[in-house]
């Protein structure tokens, strides 16, 4: 070969070496895309059903535990305040939502037999996600199957357990098996608001909701959906899971979880539900979607052989830290923020401090600003399997807020001991603040771990929008609102009218916009026009006065007639291109096109005008000008009649109708949902039952804590009978082999503890070593200590 064609080669194979090298980016630049948060819907203990509610709680003083309603007969029936009773549950209240009962089936159109089987996750979750989505400003029309994927964290489903009867089966209905059931959850949603994308249920325990994150995260990367609801739903309704982490000393018999704090003695338990609504982030700022916050990275992974199943694993909690952050692209110095697990056990706090400081610590020490951390569960309790979506909507709030509220108060007391602070660089807030000055960007990450060992953690920045373009006054604007009754339209149109009057000029376009694109319409309507939010207000309420709102059918044609004269169309035309310039058409009947009409033109003659609309509905013709000659009359004229055939009808699409500096609002009212009670009564178990409390175990007395080997052959028999065990422990077996786990661990340690003082960590009792030296070595911590606190005798 010639030089001439040597060098042509390598050109060309330069140019296929850049052309590889800029897919391979493309390619991880796609799997490690940044996601962006555009709404969320929640119910959560303390009657908070709105993110504003939320973040108020937040901010203020207090908590949300309650004792235990009325409507859980089971959950009463049960309580004793002595723990270890078997069959019984010491704990008296929890953080519990307001309402369960009440649903609006006919707004999801579920008929009242099946509302009341249905079980009430799947009612709640249905309003959570319809608000997420609303709040997106994503109008949810069945027909259209929206590409969403439907990913929701759920571990339990306990209400149908109230129509289990082995004598008598006449109850089991055929909603029974779909009322519950963890695929039914997320199924239900998918099925109901007709979406296409996938379906997920996810049940791994505690972490489950920031597990569906996970694979959402991954759907949405890989272009499985266009959209991703993450869902978290958990509610406390059967006795039996109460009992049981009664008996395992797991719960606090405050009901509370304490976060790092020295009084944490177990966790109180939560309910809630929770939904948000994702995209990826060049998606939602070309839909001009409310970006509240954006995720940067995820990771799930598994303790592996830890200690026990249910025990927290210090190096798994470090390794999907890391990993969460690599996916991130983000360093360990660059967080201000750590919404931990911390459910206030002895056990798991200092694990999860330890792992965070294993990770982050020594960034921070360098950068010299501490790292804040805390855990919402001090104020609602944990969620459990929907912990990880109230920690996700909290975080959001922060980092959109700009602003960490405080975690705990000086009324709390002292921190955990067994966390060394005074070496760490870690704050646990005590008063609301900015975020830490000296920060380039507003980070946070997000811990949470399953009792079923699966662990996972999320990190989330800020978003900083563009500055918004100047709005301009005096443009005509069109508000339309609809519900599936009077009485909702009444109270959205009441609950529109107070934001618009609290609006200024230059939010009214977005405003609008929101309403018109970003919501459903249904049977009972309101449209008005108007140029500033106090017109509009007045309209509104005039027009519902009038009677607006009644059900319509859709208009069977449109007439558009254009006159003789062509100059004014075509003025008209010029001027609704450029108030709206995305629908970028060419002409009348293409701009309406765009909007969901089809039209049949006609020609018409002088008398007929520049150009109108016309339509058949409630048996008469309507007719409504779209030019009349007036230089800057176009967009009001076509407003109005926009207005006339929403009101007679139309499935409009008005999407397309949007002015150029006009977002989606986050912050609207949402549908006003008209609820009823639906509701199956709970048999109160009765079997058996005593009135008030049942006198206590008796226990004999433990042996003298000086005899060394009395004492670890009754350490021995108090593990047996924690086991269960029918026989006797071989002694050279460790713990684990045996059969114990931290459950089990819990309840042994607890029991010992009620007889004698014992100083030892768990660090100090690994539970590996033979059961005759494990025992061995605590009956000597007892004895040690019984004799340096037993006063000194002379003769």
């Amino acid at each position: 070969m010639d030089p001439a064609q040597i060098r042509q080669l390598m050109e060309e194979q330069l140019r296929v070496s850049r052309r590889l090298q800029a897919r391979i980016r493309e390619l991880e630049d796609a799997r490690h895309a940044p996601l962006a948060v555009v709404g969320m819907g929640l119910r959560l203990p303390g009657g908070l059903d709105t993110p504003d509610a939320y973040w108020d709680f937040l901010r203020s003083d207090g908590d949300a535990y309650a004792p235990i309603p009325e409507d859980r007969p089971g959950l009463r029936a049960v309580h004793d305040p002595t723990p270890g009773r078997p069959g019984r549950s010491y704990v008296d209240q929890a953080g519990f939502l307001s309402d369960i009962a009440h649903f609006d089936a006919d707004f999801f159109g579920i008929s009242e037999r099946e509302a009341r089987l249905l079980d009430p996750q799947q009612r709640l979750l249905l309003e959570t996600t319809w608000e997420a989505l609303e709040r997106a400003g994503i109008a949810v029309r069945r027909t259209d199957r929206l590409d969403v994927g439907v990913y929701l964290g759920m571990m339990a489903s306990e209400y149908s357990e109230r129509l289990e009867d082995r004598e008598d089966m006449t109850r089991i209905d055929p909603y029974y098996t779909t009322g519950g059931g963890l695929c039914f959850g997320a199924g239900r949603i998918s099925y109901v608001m007709g979406f296409c994308g996938p379906v997920i249920s996810v049940d791994t325990a505690c972490s489950s909701a920031l597990s569906a994150l996970h694979l959402a995260a991954r759907g949405l990367r890989d272009g499985d959906c266009r959209y991703a609801l993450v869902c978290g739903s958990n509610l406390l309704l059967s006795a039996g899971l109460m009992v049981s982490l009664c008996q395992t000393r797991a719960l606090s018999p405050e009901g509370r979880s304490k976060s790092f704090l020295a009084t944490a003695d177990g966790y109180g338990r939560g309910e809630g539900v929770g939904a948000i609504a994702l995209m990826r982030l060049a998606d939602a700022e070309q839909e001009g979607r409310p970006i509240l916050a954006v995720i940067r990275g995820t990771a799930v992974n598994h303790d592996g052989a830890a200690s026990g199943l249910t025990a927290p694993n210090g190096p798994a909690q470090q390794e999907v830290i890391r990993a969460a952050l690599a996916d991130a692209g983000v360093g360990a110095h660059e967080l201000g923020w750590v919404e931990a697990h911390g459910t206030g056990t002895v056990l798991g706090d200092p694990i999860e401090v330890g792992a965070l400081d294993g990770v982050l610590g020594a960034a921070v020490r360098e950068r010299g600003i501490p790292l804040a951390i805390g855990s919402v569960k001090s104020r609602l309790g944990h969620l459990e399997a929907a912990s990880g979506i109230a920690a996700l909507i909290k975080t959001v709030l922060m980092l959109e807020r700009n602003e960490i509220p405080a975690v705990r108060s000086a009324a709390d007391g002292e921190l955990n001991p067994h966390i060394p602070w005074d070496r760490l660089r870690f704050a646990v807030p005590t008063e609301n603040g900015p975020w830490p000055a000296g920060l380039e960007r507003r980070l946070a990450g997000v811990n949470s771990f399953g009792m079923s060992g699966t662990n996972a953690h999320a990190v989330l920045e800020a978003y900083e929008p563009s500055a918004p373009s100047a709005a301009p006054d005096g443009r005509s604007e069109l508000l339309t609102l609809s519900a599936k009754n009077p009485a909702a339209l009444a109270e959205l149109a009441d609950a529109i009218g107070g934001q618009l009057r609290k609006s200024d000029t230059a939010r009214l376009s977005s405003l609008c916009h929101t309403l018109r694109a970003g919501r459903a319409p249904f049977g009972h309507r309101v449209a008005v026009t108007g140029t500033d939010p106090a017109e509009l207000a007045d309209e509104l309420a005039a027009a519902l006065e009038r009677g607006a709102g009644r059900p319509a059918a859709p208009p069977r044609s449109v007439t558009l007639t254009l006159g003789e004269d062509r100059q004014t169309p075509t003025t008209a035309l010029a001027e609704l291109v450029a108030a709206f310039p995305d629908a970028d058409c060419d002409s009348l009947p293409g701009l309406l096109g765009t909007l969901g009409l089809r039209v049949r033109v006609e020609q018409g003659g002088p008398a007929d005008g520049p150009a109108h609309l016309s339509w058949e509905a409630a048996g008469q013709t309507r007719t409504l000008p779209l030019a009349d000659g007036r230089p800057g009359a176009a967009v009001e004229l076509f407003h109005a009649a926009l207005a006339a055939l929403f009101l007679d009808g139309a499935d409009l699409r008005l999407g397309a109708l949007r002015a150029p500096h006009a977002r989606l609002l986050g912050d609207l009212p949402t549908y006003p949902f008209q609820r009823r009670r639906f509701w199956v009564d709970e048999p109160v178990p009765g079997t058996g039952r005593v009135d008030g409390p049942a006198p206590a175990a008796t226990r004999p007395a433990g042996p003298d804590p000086t005899d060394r080997e009395a004492v670890r052959n009754y350490l021995m028999a108090e593990f047996r009978e924690a086991l269960q065990a029918s026989e006797e422990l071989d002694p050279e077996r460790s713990f684990l082999d045996s059969g114990g786990d931290s459950f089990i661990s819990t309840l042994f340690i607890t029991r010992v503890e009620e007889r004698y003082e014992v100083g030892l960590t768990p660090e100090d009792l690994p539970l590996d070593l033979p059961l005759a030296e494990l025992f061995g070595r605590l009956a000597d911590d007892i004895a040690e200590r019984a004799r340096s606190g037993r006063p000194e005798t002379t003769a």
